[in-house]
């Protein structure tokens, strides 16, 4: 049964100049909470044999938050199609992972990695969690979802969510009203 980490990139600055959207670069509160995430990840015992990657720069610190939490390295794969993608985008690269993988971690956006969630998810029965990925999958969120077969099984409502956790769930100061 394959395991399915999905992490979306910590707050990321709106008031910095850069030209383009995929060279935004995280802001204080998003540096913080990805250090927290990695830490709750490493705390949970949560491991990787594939990672991929969006490489926009707000992804790319992210990683480097969670790492400095994680305390060991994540060397992912960088793949252009997840930066923006849809969820079917998405869902065509879990699709295609290695067949000897069994816990998988995907980094990215919204709102293709909520929609993500939501298609994989049956509304009854795949977790009461799912309510709160519903409401709101903020930035620096974790989604762990699992299914019978392999990646290539990956379908519509056949998946469960085992944990859903926000930085606001981990630390004070990290909640959208802080």
């Amino acid at each position: 049964m394959p395991s399915l980490t999905l992490l979306r990139h910590a707050k990321s600055s709106w008031d910095d100049t850069v030209t383009r959207d995929f060279d935004r670069p995280l802001n204080t509160r998003g540096r913080r909470a990805a250090v927290v995430v990695g830490t709750w990840m490493k705390r949970e015992g949560l491991a990787f044999d594939h990672i991929v990657a969006s490489p926009a720069v707000r992804v790319i610190e992210t990683l480097e938050g969670v790492i400095e939490g994680y305390g060991q390295p994540i060397a992912p794969d960088w793949d252009k199609r997840i930066y923006l993608a849809s969820s079917a985008t998405l869902l065509d690269l879990v699709r295609e992972f290695p067949v000897d993988c069994e816990h998988a971690l995907m980094v990215g956006h919204n709102p293709g990695l909520e929609d993500l969630v939501l298609g994989l998810v049956a509304e009854t029965g795949g977790s009461p969690l799912r309510g709160e990925v519903e409401a709101k999958y903020p930035t620096a969120a974790v989604a762990v979802l699992r299914w019978d077969g392999g990646w290539a099984d990956a379908r519509e409502g056949g998946a469960t969510l085992d944990r859903f956790v926000r930085p606001r769930d981990l630390a004070e100061g990290l909640g959208p009203d802080d």
